[in-house]
């Protein structure tokens, strides 16, 4: 199983922007789809966006296309997303997730979890 570490989360304003980051570590990550999620107190966990480890093939939930941007660092096992011209919606707790094959927008199907990193994002 991977083993998942978030870091990067914190408080921001309005139209300011964050990195978050995910260390991968346990698997060869080559068939690996690695996903962030995120989640609302009492809501259930959203596809934010995600990125197959050997392709590069990146996938985005709608309501985040060209603000969020997602890419990975083979040498440092290390994926990222990139939150720009955040609103107050976008404040969560933000996961990293892994699973073996492609990318899924349902959390069920991922089977290693990080322990999330809060965003917190003023108006």
């Amino acid at each position: 199983q991977v083993q998942l570490v978030e870091s990067g989360g914190g408080l921001v304003q309005a139209g300011g922007s964050l990195r978050l980051s995910c260390l991968a570590s346990g698997r060869t990550l080559s068939y690996y789809g690695m996903a962030w999620f995120r989640q609302v107190l009492g809501k259930e966990r959203e596809f934010v966006g995600g990125i197959e480890w050997s392709s590069g093939h990146t996938l985005y939930a709608d309501s985040e296309k060209g603000r969020f941007t997602i890419s990975r660092d083979n040498a440092k096992n290390t994926i990222y997303l990139q939150m720009n011209s955040l609103k107050p919606e976008d404040t969560a707790v933000y996961y990293c997730a892994a699973r073996l094959g492609i990318l899924s927008l349902e959390s069920t199907n991922y089977n290693s979890w990080g322990q999330g990193t809060q965003v917190t994002v003023s108006s």
